[in-house]
């Protein structure tokens, strides 16, 4: 859109970037509009309904008339139980004073940023990761120092990299396991040593653990259990993955003792406080029966080990298996299309929506990544096109004479 001749658009505006899931969906979505058919791996959402105990306890807080302001922390009742979980799942000490609840884990780790760094200070950050943190990292003036995470280590980072990051201008750390875009999961022994790391600086850290439930066959561990962490720690989580509640926008952190006034203050001058009904059903949701998670998972369990066979079985194709998460994070190195041009033409000429790995960062070239929330009869189909499409690829750039023999 041009600007009228001397308007002009704040210049830290240019700083944030996006989530390219949200244009492929849209644009899968016009493709779906004039009649093609497309097979959705593009976008991070459970494919499965809100729990019906949760959305009731929603309609009921909301014929109570618990539709009004509340307070910008979250409801008391809230808070304890959020404090009683995460004390719980992690082992930790954990009350409700230091727990915040905001518009969606997004809202919280944005708002982090923003009360922690100064222009100049350095952000440690996970490399491929959620496009979000690179773009609050530098929206805030902050400079973002990638840790990469590799795909011989089964999407984990090395700690002598981890080493090498971390210097007197390093403000922050970001840790997210189980990790977007790769599913993987970092051990309890390398979280324990770059605790150590850490509790050598003066950086806070933010642990990002909103895939936490989703695992396959371990028990995952967080940064803010190793001694001394909690002090220093955002432990941040939320309903979105875990309960099927994308759209409802609730997330909640535990936080240092420090950052709990600075960041109230940030949520009542940005969006003042969550509905009280949302908070009715968080509480209905890690409070109530926990069926549904158990369901979730098992049925996430079957169609990760259907893709990766998938992928693995696709010529220039290889995939890790990952171990949280609904996301394969296949390496298409082989395949010779550079994978923001494979990633285009699957949708445009596949119908299959998926995303580049490069939107998650430098280190995601090559990659692809694979959102495995969609039905085992869509995902099968969506292998045997991209299977399909790659096989036709191979023969149309082989010489004549070897396509005819």
């Amino acid at each position: 859109m041009t600007l009228t001749a001397g308007l002009r658009l704040a210049r830290s505006v240019e700083q944030l970037g996006t989530e390219s899931a949200f244009a492929v969906l849209a644009r899968a979505r016009e493709l779906e509009r004039q009649g093609r058919s497309v097979v959705h791996l593009e976008i991070g959402q459970p494919d499965f309904p809100t729990p019906g105990h949760v959305i009731h306890a929603a309609t009921a807080a909301m014929e109570r008339g618990e539709t009004g302001y509340t307070p910008s922390a979250g409801v008391a009742e809230f808070r304890e139980v959020v404090a009683d979980e995460l004390a719980r799942t992690r082992e930790i000490d954990v009350v409700p004073d230091r727990v915040l609840i905001a518009n969606g884990a997004k809202l919280l780790l944005f708002l982090t940023i923003l009360a922690i760094c100064d222009p100049g200070d350095e952000v440690v950050y996970p490399d491929p990761g959620f496009p979000i943190y690179e773009s609050a990292i530098r929206w805030a003036g902050a400079v973002p120092v990638p840790l990469t995470l590799r795909d011989e280590l089964d999407f984990s980072f090395s700690l002598d990299e981890l080493s090498d990051r971390l210097g007197e201008r390093t403000k922050l750390v970001i840790v997210n396991s189980p990790n977007n875009p790769t599913g993987g999961v970092t051990s309890a022994d390398d979280l324990r040593a770059a605790a150590e790391l850490i509790l050598e600086t003066s950086a806070w850290v933010l642990s990002d653990e909103v895939y936490r439930r989703i695992v396959y066959g371990l028990e995952p561990a967080s940064i803010a259990s190793v001694p001394g962490m909690l002090e220093r720690c955002v432990l941040l989580d939320g309903l979105s993955k875990t309960y099927a509640m994308t759209g409802w926008r609730c997330g909640y952190a535990a936080v240092p003792a420090p950052l709990v006034d600075p960041l109230t203050r940030l949520i009542t001058n940005s969006v003042s406080c969550v509905p009280g009904f949302v908070q009715a059903a968080g509480i209905a949701a890690l409070a109530g029966p926990q069926d549904s998670v158990g369901a979730m998972v098992e049925e996430f369990h079957q169609r990760r080990d259907l893709v990766i066979a998938g992928l693995n079985a696709v010529r220039g194709v290889s995939c890790r298996t990952p171990q949280g998460a609904f996301y394969a994070f296949p390496n298409v190195s082989r395949t010779t299309i550079p994978s923001e041009e494979l990633a285009d033409r699957l949708l445009e000429e596949a119908g299959v929506a998926l995303l580049a790995g490069e939107g998650f960062g430098a280190q995601g070239k090559r990659h692809l990544r694979i959102s495995y929330a969609n039905s085992r009869d869509q995902l099968e189909l969506a292998l045997d096109r991209i299977r399909a499409f790659l096989e036709a690829e191979t023969v149309a750039g082989m010489p004549e004479a070897e396509v005819e023999r």
